[in-house]
């Protein structure tokens, strides 16, 4: 499924209703996006390269078991992630998608997601 990024014709003023001005170009392949990572909370880790414009690559996380957690003393350790205690999206919870700003619960104790988990391909966090 493909996700164009370009913004709506409707105009946004008086409700009217109207659309803006005339179509003076058609879609264009750099306005397609791709449809969201939603990593989820696994027994195992599952990444997926994709192939970006240029032949660069991009690494998505699809599912995960562990967090990288800074600890107060500046150290990282690894922890097991059990599962997603807050979300800005109440779906996430239930679903256990790990996104940026989401409260994890782990073995270490609840850990705040500090990266974009699907864009970078691993999910660090800091202790709450």
């Amino acid at each position: 499924m493909s996700v164009y990024t370009k913004p709506s014709k409707k105009k946004v003023s008086r409700g009217t209703g109207g659309r803006r001005g005339g179509k003076y170009r058609d879609k264009k392949l750099s306005h397609l996006g791709r449809s969201p990572a939603n990593s989820k909370v696994a027994d195992k880790d599952k990444r997926e390269k994709l192939r970006c414009r240029g032949a660069t690559s991009k690494i998505r996380l699809k599912k995960s078991a562990f967090v990288n957690v800074v600890a107060q003393e500046g150290k990282t350790v690894k922890a097991k992630i059990i599962k997603v205690l807050e979300s800005h999206n109440p779906e996430f919870i239930r679903q256990n998608i790990v996104t940026k700003g989401a409260v994890l619960e782990t073995d270490k104790g609840k850990v705040k997601v500090t990266n974009r988990v699907g864009q970078d391909g691993i999910v660090n966090g800091v202790l709450v």
